[in-house]
């Protein structure tokens, strides 16, 4: 939750006038008291944690959850059920990287909640031609970062750099959260 990435999309957010909060999943937090890394809890456990949080912040109708990468995917899973405003998910994993063939795309063919999914144009967990051929609600609006890693970060000779796409990504967020606010 303090990673580099979190934390200059929350700061960013936050100049902005969003109220953020962060939080850890099980397994991280315990990597960070005994500094043994340790594989994700289940999907169960997660989405349960999920829920815990939502409840724990006030009426759902009046917040946007989201994450990156597990957690935006987590995310989506309860985002209808908890009925939050909005959906936000940084690098979703669509599949695992170097099997499109293992998509994680069937709940996102009837999403309900307004989505905003920010990719990069290269990411191994879906790159932009991945993307651009699933079958995706019409909820979900899908942002493409110019030449972007799963982090967002462009190759050097792109001529792109990792801070305008952090940029992008912030004022991306900003514009969906007012939008649907």
């Amino acid at each position: 939750m303090d990673s580099p990435f979190m934390t200059t999309i929350a700061v960013g957010l936050a100049e902005r006038g969003n109220r953020i909060v962060r939080f850890e999943f099980p397994y991280m937090r315990a990597r960070r008291i005994d500094g043994k890394r340790k594989p994700p809890n289940s999907a169960a456990a997660l989405m349960n944690h999920w829920r815990a949080v939502i409840k724990t912040l006030g009426p759902a109708k009046n917040l946007v959850i989201g994450g990156k990468s597990l957690g935006g995917r987590i995310a989506s899973l309860v985002a209808d059920e908890a009925r939050v405003a909005g959906l936000i998910c940084l690098g979703y994993p669509f599949h695992p990287p170097g099997r499109p063939e293992k998509r994680r795309t069937e709940h996102l063919i009837n999403l309900a909640t307004p989505t905003l999914i920010i990719q990069g144009e290269r990411d191994s967990f879906g790159n932009q031609d991945d993307v651009n051929s699933y079958k995706l609600s019409g909820s979900i609006r899908v942002n493409w970062l110019a030449d972007g890693d799963h982090s967002f970060k462009p190759r050097k000779r792109s001529g792109h750099t990792e801070w305008e796409n952090l940029t992008k990504a912030i004022h991306s967020i900003s514009e969906f959260v007012d939008q649907i606010g």
